[in-house]
This record gives structure tokens, C-alpha cells and sequence, in this order.
């Protein structure tokens, strides 16, 4: 008999084991769906079930502990696939070797994690109290703005980005921004996972329901679509010329190649000038030296904007002599050859433009290119062109929705985004940086342009279509027409009221939650399940 009651035991063990294994695959294959949900490898339809597995996998979870350990697992592979690009750059131009370039994205990737395992917590303290398809999508939105915006922000490849060729369903983003369509993808993967856990009448009027939703936000955008249009077509606009100069990082700064990299991006500004009067656009620091100094290469860019008789903007490094602080910079030059305005980058890369905790951690100097921390410009104001103002977004203030909305709160009426992405190689980050920027132009209904050194070089308009763009790693120039409208946006005006609300239900859901394990005095943590 105790032999009979051992071998019990050990199948109990074994049937646990055995669970506990298809949970964390559950747990794994969310995480390469989240990966396969963007570019460059992947397609924006895979986040609409990304997360149906990792919901199956908590169905598996007895307590909070194991939720929170199932999500991290989801979050570690999902990142681990989007952010990889961070190893290359650390290795190629922190000069790290690639087992510190590996550890460092690895931290990053636990950290991003952090986030989807207390999303997986989160939904196994609630359990069955309130229905998934309630908390799955305000737990989502919640934590992913606070990722967004915690120790200066991390907005990078947040779920809604996943859609930016779906072009009908990410005209809701004027209304609800990036947020509103990441709430609306975690809705449908948490409708359709009860319909197959359960299969009750309740959850296909659920469906039903989440069905009109969806149908509504894509007649909107139908709409919207036509609308804006319109409203482009009977607009004033301009010629732009966009310059990609291809200039290799390493020879970037490198003196002996400053006459070299000043003649191509010369070159290629005259055999593609717009007519006179219009906009040439260089790339972030596309001028390799300092633009404040008078010099033979400052006077030679001063002329081609006299020769074009356009205007001319473009990055470069400048200095404050105030007070010995550097910045990153875009300037505007007249057709008359002046400076018309001056931009200085306000929202920073912690290691990559400024460096925290320097004295602690010296081996990060390599990112700064040897300049040292840059100093943060004074806020998001339009630079005046003539009679119309742009708002420029250098480089990583692309992807910030709240830096765009400024400017149109500002009377922009063009967006100009300009960047070095030379930085990421040949690998995902060039794409996942271009189709982030997209949704600038839906948030504001504005036209944006975007000059980058090595590519993605584009023209986006107010629908956030991409009218033309170039491949990257090539010398090239992209000549075409942008339009100055003035479309009222919801979001721009408003910003992210859907994440508020989000946070009052959420602290709602708690109190409710609380309540009733006060009530109920068990303590115990049920999730639906199927057994």
C-alpha cells in the first residue's frame, strides 16, 4: 500500500510538471508573437492573438507569483526579439565588448518585462472576480503609459505601433492616440480567448459587441479617410527635398572626411533643389562640425541656400558659451541665406545623448561621441518659415506623441523629423523607428517629413500614408509635395484622456477586489479555467 501511494504522489508531481512546462511555452509563444507583431520581421495582424497563449498559460497559474513569472517569460522573449539592436550598437559604438553588449540589452529587456509580468499578476489577483475582458485592456493601457513615461519614457514599439500599415483602423489614433488602439487589440485577444475557454452564450454576445466596436472604428476610419482628403486637396502646399547622405557612423566626425561628407550632401541638394522658395531637409547632425563656427564649410552651406534660393534645414552640434554646454541642434536657413531659427533638442537619450550616473559608470562615454552630455533645449516651439511654422523632432522625439502635440497646439502645420539612424546597421530598429513616426501625422492630421542619414527617409500625410520613402544604406535624394492643413485633431487637443480613465478603473477594479476578499476572508486567487 505505501508503495502504491508513492507512485501516486509521483505521478501528482509529474501531471504538475507537466504543466508547469506547457505553461512557459504557452508564456513563450506570446512572447514571439509580440516579436512577430513588427517590423522588419513580422506582420501587425499576429498582435490581434499574440496574447491569447499567455492568457491560457495563467489558466494554468495557482498564484499570483506564477502569473507574474509566465508574464516576465512573455515579456523577456517579446523584447529580447525587438530590442536585440541595442547588443549592436552597444558593441560597434560603445566599444564594449559583445558579452557586455548582450547583458546590458538583457537588463533593459528585464526591465521592459517588468511590465507584462504585472500584467499577468495583475489578471490572476482579479481572477474571476471581474471578467478579462475588462481588466485585460485598462491593465495594458495603464502600465504601458507608465513604461512610456517612467524615467524619461521608453515608448518603444508599444502594441498599437503594431498596426501602422493597417491604414482604416489607425485613423482611431486621432481620437484615442497609440493607446486607444493598443486597448482595442488587447480587447479582442482577451474576446476571443473567452469564446474559446468558454464557448456560453455570454461570451459570444461579447463578441458581438467587441464586433460593432471594431466595425465602428473602421467605418470611422473610412470616414476620417475620406475626410482628410478633402481637406488636403483644396490646401496650399510645397515642394520638399530630402537629402540622404549615407554617411558611415564611423567617419561621421572624423576630420579628414568633413570636405567629403559636406560635398555629397551639396552634391545632392543641387541636382534635386525644389523650385525657389520651397524646403531642402539635411538629416540630425548632418553638418560635421559645428555650425556656429565661421569657417570655410559654414560659408559653403550659407551659399547653397542662396544658390537654391529655398530653405535650408539641418542638424548640427552647437554650444553655449553662457555656459559651456552643448546641444543638439537643427537649424533654419532662409532663402536669403539667414538664420531664420534655431531648435535644440529637448527630450534627451539617457546614454546617448546625456549620461547618468557618469562617475559611476565611465565605460558609457563611447555613446556620447567624446562631446559629453548635451544640454535640453527650452521646449517644443515651431520654427517660422515665412508665413508658416514647423515643428522639428529630432531624431527619438519621433516616436513621442506628446512632442508633436505641442507643436500643433502651436499652430504647426508641418512636422519635420530628422534623424541618424545610422546608429542601428542593417537591423530592425531603422523600421520600427520610421513606422513609430507615422502615427505623428495621424495624432495631428499633419504632413510629415523625414530626412535620416542612412534611412528610412520618408513623406507621411495627415492618414498616414507613406507617399514615398527610400530603402536604407543608400545615397539618395526623395523629392516631393507636402500639403499645409489645418484639421482639428481630438487627440492633439485633449491628449490621452483614455488613459486616465483607464487608471480610474483600475484603482476602481482594486477597490472592488479588495472588497471583496475582505468580504469573503479566503484570500485565495481563482482565474478561470477549464479543468
Amino acid at each position: 500500500m505505501k508503495n502504491k501511494s508513492i507512485k501516486k504522489n509521483d505521478f501528482q508531481l509529474n501531471v504538475r510538471a507537466e504543466l508547469a512546462v506547457d505553461a512557459i511555452f504557452l508564456a513563450v509563444l506570446s512572447g514571439l508573437l509580440l516579436f512577430l507583431s513588427f517590423p522588419k520581421y513580422g506582420f501587425g495582424f499576429i498582435a490581434w492573438t499574440a496574447l491569447i497563449p499567455l492568457f491560457f498559460a495563467l489558466r494554468k497559474a495557482n498564484t499570483v507569483a506564477q502569473g507574474l513569472l509566465l508574464g516576465f517569460i512573455t515579456g523577456l522573449v517579446g523584447h529580447i526579439g525587438i530590442i536585440y539592436w541595442i547588443t549592436f550598437v552597444i558593441v560597434n559604438y560603445g566599444c564594449l565588448p559583445l558579452y557586455v553588449g548582450i547583458v546590458l540589452m538583457l537588463l533593459l529587456a528585464c526591465y521592459l518585462s517588468a511590465y507584462i509580468s504585472l500584467f499577468a499578476g495583475c489578471i490572476i489577483y482579479f481572477g474571476e472576480r471581474i471578467p478579462l475582458y475588462l481588466t485585460a485592456p485598462v491593465l495594458w493601457v495603464c502600465l504601458e503609459y507608465i513604461k512610456s513615461a517612467l524615467f524619461t519614457g521608453f515608448p518603444w514599439e508599444n502594441l498599437g505601433y503594431s498596426q501602422y500599415s493597417n491604414i482604416y483602423f489607425i485613423q482611431f489614433a486621432d481620437i484615442a492616440g497609440v493607446f486607444g488602439l493598443s486597448f482595442l487589440i488587447v480587447l479582442v485577444n482577451a474576446t476571443i480567448f473567452e469564446i474559446i475557454g468558454k464557448r456560453s452564450a455570454k461570451e459570444y454576445v461579447l463578441a458581438a459587441v467587441v464586433s460593432i466596436i471594431l466595425a465602428t472604428v473602421f467605418i470611422y476610419g473610412i470616414f476620417r479617410l475620406d475626410q482628410v482628403d478633402k481637406s488636403v486637396r483644396n490646401s496650399s502646399g510645397m515642394e520638399v527635398s530630402l537629402i540622404q547622405g549615407n554617411i558611415d557612423q564611423s567617419i561621421k566626425w572624423n576630420e579628414k572626411y568633413q570636405r567629403e561628407t559636406i560635398n555629397t550632401y551639396e552634391r545632392l541638394s543641387l541636382i534635386n533643389s525644389p523650385v525657389k522658395g520651397n524646403l531642402i531637409v539635411w538629416p540630425e547632425t548632418a553638418v560635421p562640425f559645428n555650425f556656429q563656427e565661421k569657417n570655410s564649410f559654414h560659408d559653403r552651406i550659407i551659399n547653397l541656400s542662396l544658390k537654391t534660393e529655398n530653405w535650408l534645414l539641418f542638424g548640427s552640434i552647437s554650444y553655449s558659451s553662457y555656459d559651456d554646454q552643448f546641444f543638439n541642434s537643427a537649424y533654419l536657413l532662409s532663402p536669403n541665406g539667414e538664420i531664420a531659427g534655431k531648435y535644440d533638442k529637448v527630450h534627451l537619450v539617457p546614454y546617448g545623448e546625456y549620461v547618468p550616473l557618469r562617475k559611476f559608470m565611465p565605460f558609457v562615454e563611447g555613446f556620447t561621441a567624446g562631446i559629453g552630455d548635451f544640454g535640453t533645449g527650452n521646449g517644443y516651439y515651431p520654427l517660422s518659415m515665412g508665413d508658416k511654422k514647423i515643428g522639428v523632432l529630432i531624431c527619438y522625439e519621433g516616436i513621442l506623441p506628446f512632442a508633436a502635440r505641442m507643436y500643433k497646439n502651436r499652430s504647426a502645420e508641418l512636422l519635420v523629423n530628422i534623424t541618424n539612424d545610422a546608429w542601428f546597421g542593417s537591423t530592425s530598429a531603422p523600421f520600427q523607428h520610421f513606422s513609430m513616426a507615422i502615427f505623428r501625422a495621424v495624432e495631428t492630421r499633419l504632413y510629415l517629413v523625414r530626412a535620416a542619414n542612412t534611412g528610412i527617409s520618408g513623406i507621411v500625410d495627415p492618414c498616414g500614408k507613406v507617399i514615398a520613402e527610400t530603402d536604407i544604406f543608400k545615397q539618395e535624394a526623395l523629392k516631393g509635395r507636402v500639403k499645409f492643413v489645418n484639421i482639428p485633431a481630438f487627440y492633439a487637443i485633449y491628449g490621452d484622456i483614455l488613459v486616465v480613465a483607464c487608471f480610474i478603473l483600475i484603482i476602481f477594479y482594486f477597490l472592488i477586489s479588495l472588497k471583496w476578499r475582505a468580504k469573503n476572508g479566503d484570500g485565495k486567487y481563482k482565474y478561470t479555467r477549464n479543468n
